[in-house]
């Protein structure tokens, strides 16, 4: 064939590609900020004498539509678009729909393990966004939480975030990432940091359930369940690569963070692949110029010429020394051979530099500082989860169906020093975890379904416990944290029943049996303890169980009730644990344990005026029952050792005490135009424990607290300006754990610590100034104020300034 002709060949088949390219009908909608293609999306042009819909894969072409014509996107979940066919022609024919803010997270998945209407469920649970992260902009997943308005945060230091939910935290809630179970065989009473792991720009969605979740979950659910799903590789719909990604950097003023984010999506037919990476960098946190001035700090330790010394800090505003670094790695792999067949891997890195435990630091001995150093090591958490699902199945048995097998193991240490001491004493723990999880959805008619499952659990504990000489790096053997090689195991099943008569009532309820194993032997430890035994073993059966409704007897008004049981079996930190739980008072291990348990009602009330103003309210009431808790105790008769070289008080958690806590939420959204919106949200909360016979506030009851937002949106701007606010505890309200803790606190007339009220102002703006880029910028507590939110051993952030780029590819 002659040269030119093959030449005008091969120009003619290029040409085609780059017309079927660039002049392609067919489009793909998908769900803004997940990329989830939407099915049922009606097109249609202004006099609506055109009109078709997406396909389950979200495709549609446009062929019966005119190169100038508009086109209009609608979906009931989704907020209206129009666009010219040349626009889209433009935006590569993918067209992304946001969801309506008053239809948001409709679909929850932590109440069952499977998809279910957030109407439906007679629970209170509160829905996060991807969308609400990008908005907040959010320091950490602490944060993240905290931005709901529901739950309280707790922070010891910089590098934390303990959650307060409905006056439960720490080891009496439960984390869990893509349906896999954080919490693990260490997790303490004390305020936890582990929520700080998981990296807030991988989050997809965040699921809240107020209240027990032991049915589907297990030990620990008796207050809340926290559960983070993160973002799933996305297929491509298309016969061509589906190539996504974001990059996102991040300044804030009062700690000077540096944020710097990167994700990639690498979409084929039945393949695709997601890779996240994050890096922050904090600086010293500075507090606010007005308020009390006990949040002060005014000297600091440092080491000059191998002695401590107590210097002046040049500025008292700034909490010296809480700065740190972390780091967030995620791959994910998922492969999809047919439309009902999933396969999903993840691979999870978390880890943080030093970081100082800074309400440890502010503590004095007389008049001088007692500690030179305190600091928690590397907060280290790796996991590796693999799901298998299949959504239908011909099968007797099910017709949906889930596997989840995964393995974390978890890393942390302590490092702390007296002033002028040459002695620095080190332990270090690491966690291994297996966890196994079957779950099960069976349709057994039109208007009853049946979940159910099983689940195993088990945890190794590794802890090494050494005292370090820093003047001449000799290593002292001593007691460690807990039992070397304790090992934790829990055995369950469950079964959850919905029933649907009508749309208007739904009834659900379930059943759950958990066995729980641990096992300590303190043979090692009994060398600087003397302990009355070696060996300590918890074998305990705990039945829990659930029910309620919801009824919607017009669309005005939805009722909500509902009922459970919870518990939490004793864990190796419960049984093993050794430490100085505060000044001169030691915890040692106990083992003579038996499991909690909480008995839970909550009435909702839901009144929806036609989507102008929708009221949301909840009322509960919590009994727990047997709790474990710290109290004053013996060994060999004595209830005074030396520990860490300090004569000690001797204390060990024991089922020693009851609790009854209470509360009221109310939440209100006024929608007074498309643009423009109110949003605000309340908790009252209140609780006595009893200490043999004379009842006490307890101890993770937060003051009542709220926020409140007035938000402008149109199509590429976002403004929002909020209130925070938090009422006083005065000191008879403070539980007496907390009371002990004066140097946390402010000091009222009399010289007694109490937790001041406090509001703050804020401001937030979000501009997309294309489909690629947008940036995120806010101005929080503009008033300067110094606050520290209750029990937190660090003051909160002043004045910040924070500036998000984002650009998606």
């Amino acid at each position: 064939m002659h040269i030119k002709v093959r030449c005008y060949i091969i120009f003619c088949f290029f040409l085609f590609l780059f017309v079927q390219h660039t002049f392609s009908q067919t489009i793909t909608v998908l769900e803004e900020g997940t990329n989830e293609p939407i099915p049922g999306v009606a097109l249609y042009n202004l006099r609506k004498t055109k009109a078709l819909a997406t396909d389950i894969n979200g495709n549609a072409s446009l062929e019966v539509f005119n190169n100038n014509e508009t086109i209009y996107f609608q979906s009931m979940l989704y907020q209206k678009l129009q666009l010219k066919k040349s626009e889209i022609a433009n935006a590569n024919n993918i067209i992304y729909l946001t969801l309506k803010v008053e239809d948001l997270n409709q679909i929850v998945i932590s109440a069952s393990k499977f998809e279910q209407s957030k109407q439906d469920i007679p629970q209170s649970i509160v829905s996060i966004s991807a969308n609400d992260i990008t908005v907040a902009n959010p320091q950490t997943s602490a944060d993240v939480l905290e931005n709901t308005g529901n739950i309280y945060i707790q922070k010891s230091q910089l590098g934390g975030g303990s959650p307060m939910i409905r006056g439960f935290s720490t080891n009496r809630l439960l984390i869990s990432v893509d349906g896999v179970r954080m919490n693990n065989a260490i997790f303490r009473g004390g305020n936890l940091q582990n929520v700080i792991s998981i990296d807030p720009f991988a989050i997809k969605n965040t699921e809240v359930t107020l209240g027990a979740g032991s049915v589907v979950y297990g030990s620990d659910a008796i207050g809340g369940v926290m559960s983070f799903y993160t973002k799933k590789p996305q297929l491509s719909y298309k016969d061509n690569l589906f190539l996504t990604g974001n990059a996102v950097v991040r300044y804030a003023s009062a700690n000077e963070e540096k944020t710097g984010h990167i994700d990639v999506n690498l979409g084929y037919k039945k393949w695709a692949f997601l890779t996240s990476a994050s890096y922050t960098d904090f600086n010293d946190l500075r507090m606010g110029s007005n308020g009390p001035t006990d949040y002060l700090r005014p000297e600091y330790v440092v080491r000059e010429n191998g002695e401590d010394v107590i210097v002046a800090n040049p500025d008292p505003l700034v909490q010296a020394p809480t700065g740190y670094d972390q780091i967030n790695l995620m791959q994910k792999v998922r492969y999809e051979p047919s439309d009902n067949l999933n396969f999903d891997l993840g691979l999870y890195y978390s880890t943080t530099s030093d970081y100082s435990r800074y309400d440890r630091l502010i503590r004095y001995r007389g008049d001088e500082l007692r500690s030179a150093e305190w600091n928690y090591g590397p907060q280290e958490w790796f996991m590796g989860n693999f799901q298998f699902t299949k959504l239908s199945s011909s099968s007797n048995l099910y017709d949906k169906l889930q596997t989840t097998i995964a393995y974390q193991n978890f890393k942390e240490s302590r490092e702390d020093r007296d002033f002028q001491s040459s002695i620095r004493a080190v332990r270090a723990e690491s966690v291994d975890a297996v966890s196994f999880n079957l779950d099960l959805e069976k349709d057994l008619s039109e208007k009853t379904n049946l979940f159910y499952g099983l689940e195993y659990l088990h945890n190794t504990v590794n802890s090494d416990g050494h005292d370090e000489n820093i003047d001449t790096n000799e290593n002292t053997a001593t007691v460690s944290r807990y039992p070397d090689g304790a090992t934790w195991q829990s055995l369950a099943a469950y079964a959850s029943l919905k029933y649907k008569p009508n749309p208007k009532f739904i009834f659900q309820s379930g059943l759950r049996f958990n066995q729980v194993i641990a096992k300590a032997d303190f043979t090692a430890n009994n060398e600087f303890l003397n302990l009355p035994f070696d060996k300590a073993e918890v074998n305990t059966g705990a039945l829990t169980g659930t029910a309620g409704f919801t009824w919607s007897p017009s669309n005005l008004i939805q009722w909500r009730l509902n009922a459970s049981t919870a518990f939490r079996a004793p864990n190796i930190d419960d049984i093993g644990k050794v430490f100085d739980s505060e000044p001169g008072s030691v915890v040692v291990p106990n083992k003579d344990l038996k499991a909690e348990y909480a008995y839970s009602g909550e009435l909702g009330l839901k009144l929806n005026f036609e989507n102008k103003v929708i009221f949301d309210l909840a009322t509960y009431y919590t009994f727990l029952d047997n709790a474990l808790i710290r109290r004053d105790f013996s060994i060999n008769g004595e209830t005074e050792i030396v520990y860490d070289g300090e004569l000690s008080n001797v204390q060990a958690i024991q089922n020693a005490s009851k609790a009854w806590i209470y509360g009221f939420e109310a939440g209100v959204e006024v929608n007074f135009s498309e643009q423009l919106k109110l949003r605000s949200q309340y908790n009252i909360i209140g609780g006595k424990e009893d200490n043999e016979g004379v009842e006490e506030p307890v101890r993770h009851v937060a003051p009542n607290f709220g926020r409140t937002h007035l938000i402008w949106k149109n199509e590429k701007l976002l403004l929002d300006a909020f209130l925070v606010y938090n009422n006083e505890l005065s000191y008879n309200q403070l539980a007496p754990s907390e009371a002990e803790k004066d140097y946390i606190y402010a000091l009222d007339s009399d010289g007694n610590p109490y937790a001041p009220s406090w509001h703050t102002i804020n401001f937030r703006t979000q501009y997309n100034w294309n489909d690629n880029l947008s940036i995120t910028a806010s101005l929080e507590n503009v008033t300067d104020q110094r606050y520290r939110p209750y029990s937190s051993g660090i003051a909160a952030a002043g004045r910040n300034l924070i500036l998000s780029l984002k650009y998606t590819l």
